[in-house]
């Protein structure tokens, strides 16, 4: 899902994630949006288009088509809004935007040229949005950090003290991401970049960390076993458990707001991507969208 790193497949490239970034309507939005509970991005007509979709997988509306590559909708704690990327200048300039619940009035909230920003987090007051930056330089190799802007888009400023991508808010406000001094690690910090704390410690590549609501549990995927599967861990780093098992690749995991359900993408073999829900025991796996990837939004049922 992007790296920014949620891993973006529409550009072929990592961005410090996640992707992936996911968050979920709670019931009361439900009713606002006939129940389409998931919202997400698809490659249809022209272009990357973000829908939402109830988690039975039947009635799906279209939301926004903005830049014909928008991707990463992330919705807002009080489910009035969604933020989102789109892409720019053939592709080279990524925006962060926001929007209402319906795909209505879109604002561009970054403007900076040949910069890719993705992954939007927003805080639990919404107030702020979290969102990761990745620079590419004249040899190829890019530059992952972590910017953070009020929900307006004013005061931008990067948080200089963390190296990585894939950023998103904890529930207690903290910021959970991947870090970038080796291999990808699963790492927390406070919201000014101090007081790191790493989960993950192994040479494999440990990407697009997502929180659960409860604020026990992290969701992240990892190549470890060789390909891209999703794994849970406790919040301390603790218990760390394989939760797909898949030939192809699986990623962007999101949570339900119960903490008992995990969304996340899988490669298929027609060379799409579908999204899957799963209980977080690894039971009940169910395909909800074919042709779809970059879930942010599940509702319980």
């Amino acid at each position: 899902m992007n790296n920014n790193f949620k891993f973006d497949h529409f550009g072929c490239s990592y961005l410090g994630l996640v992707a992936f970034s996911f968050l979920f309507f709670s019931k009361a939005q439900a009713s606002e949006t006939d129940s389409n509970a998931l919202i997400y991005s698809s490659f249809e007509g022209k272009g990357r288009e973000i829908y939402s979709i109830d988690t039975a997988g039947k009635k799906r509306t279209k939301l926004a088509s903005y830049t014909l590559a928008d991707g990463y909708p992330v919705v807002s704690p009080d489910g009035d809004k969604f933020a989102f990327y789109g892409k720019y200048d053939g592709y080279k300039t990524w925006s962060i935007h926001s929007a209402n619940i319906d795909g209505s009035s879109v604002v561009r909230l970054t403007n900076d040229k040949n910069v890719r920003d993705a992954a939007p987090s927003w805080s639990p007051d919404g107030q702020h949005i979290l969102f990761s930056r990745n620079r590419v330089r004249q040899d190829g190799n890019t530059h992952e950090e972590i910017w953070i802007m009020n929900a307006d888009g004013s005061e931008q400023k990067q948080i200089k003290g963390l190296s990585g991508g894939g950023a998103s808010f904890m529930p207690d406000g903290r910021i959970v991401f991947h870090s970038k001094t080796g291999a990808s690690e699963i790492s927390i910090a406070n919201r000014d970049g101090s007081n790191i704390i790493t989960l993950t410690n192994n040479d494999a590549e440990d990407w697009h960390p997502e929180v659960s609501p409860d604020g026990k549990q992290v969701a992240f995927m990892s190549d470890r076993d060789g390909n891209r599967e999703i794994y849970v861990m406790d919040i301390d780093g603790t218990n760390e458990r394989r939760l797909t098992n898949n030939e192809l690749s699986d990623w962007d995991p999101v949570w339900s707001p119960d903490s008992s359900k995990i969304a996340f993408v899988s490669d298929n073999v027609e060379g799409l991507y579908d999204i899957h829900i799963i209980n977080v025991d690894g039971s009940g796996l169910y395909q909800v969208v074919k042709n779809g990837s970059q879930p942010s939004g599940v509702i319980e049922k």
